[in-house]
């Protein structure tokens, strides 16, 4: 079975010709359970997400900042295996039609097999992976997996990024470009700042693939800020922290269909 990649491709575009950016969110699987997971995913799609990033819990999310750590733990005491994000991608994509992603550290994959977390992915439905600490020189064999499979090779940008080192991954990469706007981990943040623009522009430069922001953007006036320059919007920790704030599953759900509905609004303010 082939993953998604045209589906994600088809998407973005799609919010393209609508004048607008896509709005991309993140939920750690196996948050606060699997299946709660689950269901908030499902939510944050019903309140107007594009695309869903599925992050695959890791005790050394070297990018994240404390929420997600703090979610990351909860899932991983909770007993959350591969198994479980590749069942949160397959019943989220079954539920909406829309485009899922995994995002995920290398070691996982590295020890669980390229080729059968490949397999699997596709035969879940997903439609790529985000890779924020595989190198580009060494992601060859990922690739032609990937490829094969159908499925989208979305690499990590930062502001220190080089002209030359964004043209050699942005060569290599497939489905968007992820800008981090601003060097630090995952946040909530007061500003997203000049950097991530000028680091959309050089991004641009060098490719034709979207180029998505995340990192900082939490609500409806940072997503149009964003969407003035970017042709995606990624908001992770935002959710991540309604989840972990909430009295109980329930009003988790509710928050984070409602913060959706209100940054999807935000980029199409821009």
């Amino acid at each position: 079975m082939s993953g998604n990649i045209q589906l994600l491709s088809d998407t973005l575009a799609a919010a393209r010709s609508e004048g607008r950016a896509a709005l991309i969110a993140y939920l750690p699987a196996g948050f606060p359970t699997v299946d709660g997971g689950i269901d908030a995913v499902k939510a944050v799609f019903d309140g107007g997400a594009d695309v869903v990033e599925v992050g695959l819990p890791h005790s050394d999310p070297v990018l994240d900042g404390p929420v997600i750590q703090t979610a990351d733990d909860i899932a991983l005491k909770g007993g959350v295996k591969i198994a479980d994000v590749m069942r949160t991608v397959r019943e989220a994509y079954e539920a909406t039609g829309k485009p899922v992603l995994v995002m995920t550290y290398w070691n996982p994959i590295d020890r669980y097999g390229i080729e059968r977390f490949t397999a699997e992915l596709a035969a879940a439905g997903g439609a790529g992976c985000i890779l924020p600490d595989l190198p580009v020189q060494e992601s060859d064999e990922w690739r032609r997996h990937a490829e094969k499979h159908g499925l989208a090779t979305v690499f990590v940008v930062a502001p220190s990024s080089k002209d030359d080192r964004l043209a050699k991954i942005t060569a290599v990469g497939s489905g968007f470009v992820y800008a981090a706007s601003l060097m630090g981990v995952t946040g909530t943040r007061q500003s997203v700042g000049a950097q991530a623009q000028d680091l959309v522009r050089r991004t641009r430069a060098t490719t034709e693939l979207p180029v998505c922001v995340g990192l900082g953007v939490s609500d409806a006036a940072q997503a149009a800020e964003v969407a003035s320059f970017a042709d995606g919007v990624i908001v992770g920790s935002a959710f991540v922290k309604l989840m972990l704030e909430a009295p109980d599953r329930e009003a988790g759900l509710v928050a984070v269909r409602a913060l959706a509905a209100d940054l999807a609004e935000g980029v199409r303010k821009r």
